[in-house]
């Protein structure tokens, strides 16, 4: 959660600085505990599906701090050769199937894997995470409705930070609670904190076990809230103050130390010593990533799928 908290920090600051290779840059400030717990919950062969807010998922899977922020700025040693960006991150060798700047395009893309998985019985879960917006997408219900029927391992985690863009999820729709709306598709729904770590790894590891059992999927809806607007041009005045005020309140960040040093899990020198270690790892992946040489003009259109015809047509817009 550290990690995940002083990258986003940092991506700010490099932004108005100037050096993202593009002003679109979603950050997940405030939703830690819901990257972290869900993804402690996997396997090394289980999959991941993410969001355009999914720096944090990355990052809780075990992500190269480096190849991320040379992806944001556009350079050549970035995870998609610089040509991703923020909402187009992907790590194969970490089972991570991608980011997806398209709301709720890659919940199709979750069901898939997991029919590739209980056709090859690999074993393998698939943590399909998504906003609220999603939710009300036609993709999400076709998805849920296919992974129900063929009893796929797919885990379904909303993370609902309460809004989608400016539109609150109470007026978004008429079931507010995720035990509900998974009852329509004949699954198990639960309703978890997600500001409380523990609380989304135990409803995580509880729903993975279950897939892994063959008996199907779960929706997870975890409760949480960004701390920020949408994007870094939103200054959220559609939200209540006072309605920020308690969530900040709520920080997962804080309210995971006082338990961890409550109940003897940490103690103050370990808490030091993992910041320390978090924000020195992120200023070395700014500095590699700012002496990355730029993605060249020439890879492009490497690693893309085109016909004859098609490929004619980008050589010749190329050309002009």
């Amino acid at each position: 959660m550290t990690r995940i908290r002083l990258f986003e920090e940092r991506t700010l600051e490099v932004l108005m600085q100037g050096k993202l290779a593009s002003t679109m840059c979603h950050v997940s400030i405030g939703q830690e505990a819901v990257a972290a717990g869900v993804c402690m919950a996997m396997q090394p062969q289980d999959y991941l599906t993410s969001t355009h807010r999914g720096h944090g998922h990355l990052i809780a899977r075990g992500g190269d701090l480096a190849r991320m922020m040379a992806e944001l700025m556009g350079k050549a040693t970035g995870y998609c050769k610089g040509r991703g960006g923020s909402m187009h991150i992907t790590d194969m060798a970490l089972g991570h199937l991608g980011a997806n700047g398209i709301v709720g395009g890659h919940i199709g893309i979750a069901v898939g894997a997991g029919l590739w998985s209980s056709l090859s019985q690999n074993r393998a879960v698939t943590m399909c995470l998504f906003g609220d917006g999603a939710v009300t997408e036609g993709v999400f219900h076709e998805a849920m409705n296919m992974a129900a029927v063929f009893r796929l391992p797919v885990v379904f985690v909303c993370e609902n930070n309460q809004y989608a863009m400016s539109l609150p999820w109470s007026k978004s729709t008429p079931a507010v609670d995720f035990k509900t709306r998974a009852a329509a598709y004949a699954l198990p729904g639960v309703d978890v904190d997600g500001q409380d770590v523990a609380a989304v790894y135990q409803a995580a590891c509880a729903a993975a076990d279950r897939a892994r059992r063959g008996d199907g999927p779960t929706l997870i809806g975890a409760h949480t809230y960004r701390f920020f607007g949408h994007s870094r041009g939103d200054p959220s005045a559609y939200r209540d103050p006072e309605e920020e005020k308690r969530w900040r309140a709520r920080d997962p960040l804080p309210l995971f130390k006082a338990r961890a040093l409550a109940e003897g899990w940490l103690d103050e020198d370990a808490i030091v010593r993992i910041e320390t270690e978090a924000r020195q790892a992120i200023d070395a992946a700014v500095a590699a990533a700012e002496a990355a040489p730029p993605a060249a003009d020439s890879v492009a259109f490497e690693d893309v799928y085109a016909p004859s015809g098609a490929q004619q047509l980008i050589d010749k817009a190329v050309s002009a």
